[in-house]
């Protein structure tokens, strides 16, 4: 076998064991073996990875590796743009759409609260969310690491939090959310679209304390639950902007 000297960066580093952290490795290389598959092997789920040198030049995950390369493995850059030297896609164009795995409902409803088209069902298996993701273009989001070196994922987002609250701060950092949110447009309930529908239509719907304070509503087209600017929605607008602020 040929011998392989790694260096992981940043929070990269928090996948491997600690003896392995801060500084540069070598371990035994199998003959034919990719960047993507040492790294995996090595602990760190290939979605996390933004930047790959070997040698000091930036390659693919599909890079075969070779005695005494030497490869340095970067995480996405918050404050710096390296799409121009990076030889891997990391997520879909446009405006990001997710699909979160069954730890992650907390988070798909404060994501659904942003506007960001997310799917959640606790019980839909993992390969059959790594397909969707896949089929849809969406970034898996998962605490599950070997849920991301599946082969069906291409886009993924390992959440390094445990709050749902954290989660999206995290998220929103890590992926630049800000310009893409448009809070209170999705059912936090099914993810579908939200409208704006007449006092009248809904009054008899509504239980007398919100009949009386409240004039604006919005419905839900698929399971018509209603929403309207209550304590709930004024705590939830508190959180977005702080989110904003931060940015």
């Amino acid at each position: 076998m040929a011998t392989v000297t790694f260096r992981f960066y940043a929070n990269l580093e928090g996948f491997l064991p600690s003896q392995r952290r801060g500084r540069a490795f070598a371990c035994a290389c199998p003959p034919r073996a990719t960047t993507r598959h040492m790294i995996e092997a090595l602990g760190v789920p290939h979605t996390e990875v933004a930047l790959l040198l070997v040698n000091g030049q930036s390659v693919g995950l599909d890079q075969r590796l070779e005695g005494e390369d030497r490869v340095a493995v970067y995480p996405k850059f918050e404050r710096l743009d390296i799409s121009p030297i990076s030889r891997l896609h990391q997520f879909p164009a446009g405006i990001p759409r997710f699909v979160a795995d069954a730890h992650l409902g907390g988070l798909a409803r404060l994501l659904r609260m942003a506007g960001f088209d997310t799917l959640f069902d606790n019980a839909c298996a993992d390969p059959a969310l790594a397909a969707m993701a896949r089929r849809e273009a969406r970034i898996l989001l998962t605490r599950d690491r070997d849920l991301l070196k599946h082969r069906a994922v291409t886009h993924g987002c390992y959440v390094h939090t445990l709050k749902p609250v954290a989660q999206l701060r995290e998220l929103y950092d890590r992926l630049d959310l800000r310009p893409s949110a448009h809070p209170f447009s999705l059912c936090l309930n099914c993810n579908a679209a939200l409208y704006e529908v007449a006092r009248e239509q809904v009054l008899e719907r509504l239980p007398p304390r919100v009949r009386e304070q409240q004039q604006r509503f919005m419905t839900c087209g698929q399971c018509q639950r209603l929403y309207w600017e209550g304590s709930h929605w004024k705590r939830m607008r508190v959180l977005l902007a702080s989110l904003e602020d931060s940015g």
